[in-house]
């Protein structure tokens, strides 16, 4: 990993943003860093990997709602067996649109709604914010990359004319 620095500079930041924000409008930390997590961890770049962070988490979430009440509505545990099979397959051949296409994601999102018993207005949030900090820690560390690099490229420009001063002399 080439640009470590940049890196920790730009999650320590914005990681502590997310958990002070996350405090202040008591949100769920945890969840957000998933998304986060999420963003990191699939193959899409920039705006897009933004999209299929949070298409395939909520897509999860979802998912697990419909395991959640399915299973309770019906009350079988049998047939709470069923369901979570047949949701686990279609969270799976969901993968074949394009913008659902990581599965990982759809099962972090399934797995938070069952930590957090289908409290969906305490997951949406946190989990699209996550994807949102992801995005902007790729943007950061984007931009502290152009400087460390704009800041050598001067440096070895001033090294290079100081060189050519000191031979004429």
């Amino acid at each position: 990993m080439q640009h470590r620095f940049q890196i920790a500079i730009s999650a320590g930041l914005l990681a502590a943003l997310w958990a002070g924000v996350a405090d202040v409008f008591q949100l769920v930390t945890w969840i957000g860093f998933l998304g986060c997590s999420t963003f990191f961890a699939q193959t899409e770049n920039g705006f897009k990997g933004m999209l299929m962070a949070m298409t395939t988490n909520l897509s999860g979430v979802f998912w697990g709602w419909l395991i959640i009440a399915g299973s309770t509505f019906l009350g079988s545990p049998i047939i709470s067996y069923a369901i979570t099979g047949i949701v686990t397959s279609i969270m799976c051949l969901q993968a074949s649109h394009k913008r659902l296409a990581f599965i990982p994601g759809a099962f972090i999102g399934c797995c938070i709604t069952f930590a957090m018993n289908a409290d969906i207005a305490a997951i949406v949030p946190p989990l699209v914010i996550g994807a949102l900090l992801g995005y902007s820690m790729s943007l950061l560390t984007d931009q502290l990359i152009t400087l460390t690099k704009n800041r050598q490229n001067l440096s070895s420009q001033v090294t290079s004319v100081s060189d050519n001063a000191a031979k004429e002399l």
